[in-house]
């Protein structure tokens, strides 16, 4: 999802020596220096690439299993069309029920027609929950219909120190409503000034419009793609050659329906028109993120 790396910062701790010397009539005590040890950065945990099945310990997930709005401590929203998202999208988001709900053990995301304008919802785990290495599992049913363009995917959490896309983006599934039983994953970064750069996936096909379960697994330096359990594509630093690599870095889960937008075609032409039914969902059964045992 095409949107507005990590800031790798160091900090170096000297050691000073103590020396005190207190005088006095009877005796004299010298203190023993105070010396700080030196501090030692643990090794990222499940940074080495494992099978995906090996990915059994539950790290963080929401289940959707209550009722009413996103769970709070775990989601927050973005609202309003923001002048389309950098994307010429139509649609304003809202923390609205009608937009952004959870019923049937599935949180829902349903894009609305109101006259002539669109309302839609777009939830993130950003500053309630961060994901580095391991296995991000979300199951989904997707909207059809010319116009809609839902997306699962991840920004980088230093996005507000390091602006995109420079932070980097996962696009682990973006599809068109026009297209159904197809979906692309594609990444977004930068090279040293800053201009975007893509690569990704061709179209990959879908045996339906049910319900399936995109993943993506990262480890250092690679990234894995899978939907319901087979594996279709792997990025590397060798994707972004002399570019930036920010995707060894924590990110933030991005879950919504686009109305409309340049990634559906040039100059309006992918917008909904008379063919379009409203409304349309996108049904997240779960978000679930996956360690190994280390």
């Amino acid at each position: 999802m095409h949107s507005l790396a990590y800031l790798f910062r160091q900090s170096a701790q000297g050691a000073s020596l103590l020396l005190g010397a207190l005088l006095a009539t009877a005796c004299t005590e010298t203190k023993t220096p105070d010396i700080p040890a030196p501090v030692v950065t643990p090794a990222a945990t499940n940074a080495e690439a494992r099978d995906y099945a090996q990915y059994t310990e539950m790290v963080w997930s929401d289940e959707f299993n209550g009722a009413g709005p996103a769970d709070g401590s775990k989601w927050i929203y973005d609202t309003g069309n923001n002048n389309g998202w950098g994307n010429n999208e139509l649609e304003s988001y809202t923390t609205s029920t009608d937009n952004v709900f959870q019923n049937g053990g599935n949180m829902v995301i349903q894009a609305l027609k109101n006259g002539s304008s669109y309302t839609s919802g777009r939830i993130l785990t950003k500053s309630k929950q961060n994901f580095q290495f391991g296995r991000i599992d979300v199951r989904a049913k997707l909207p059809k219909g010319k116009g809609l363009w839902p997306a699962i995917w991840m920004l980088g959490s230093d996005i507000d120190q390091n602006n995109w896309p420079k932070c980097g983006e996962i696009d682990i599934m973006e599809a068109m409503g026009q297209r159904p039983n197809q979906f692309l994953s594609t990444m977004h970064f930068a090279d040293g000034s800053g201009s975007h750069f893509y690569e990704g996936t061709s179209w990959i096909d879908l045996a339906d419009d049910d319900f399936h379960t995109y993943s993506m697994v990262r480890s250092k330096d690679q990234m894995r793609f899978y939907v319901d359990g087979k594996q279709y594509y792997t990025f590397t630093p060798s994707n972004t050659g002399s570019k930036m690599y920010p995707f060894n870095n924590n990110f933030f889960v991005i879950l919504n329906v686009a109305v409309g937008g340049n990634f559906l075609g040039p100059n309006g032409s992918g917008n909904p028109d008379g063919s379009t039914v409203f409304p349309q969902q996108m049904q997240v059964d779960y978000v679930r993120y996956l360690q190994y045992k280390q």
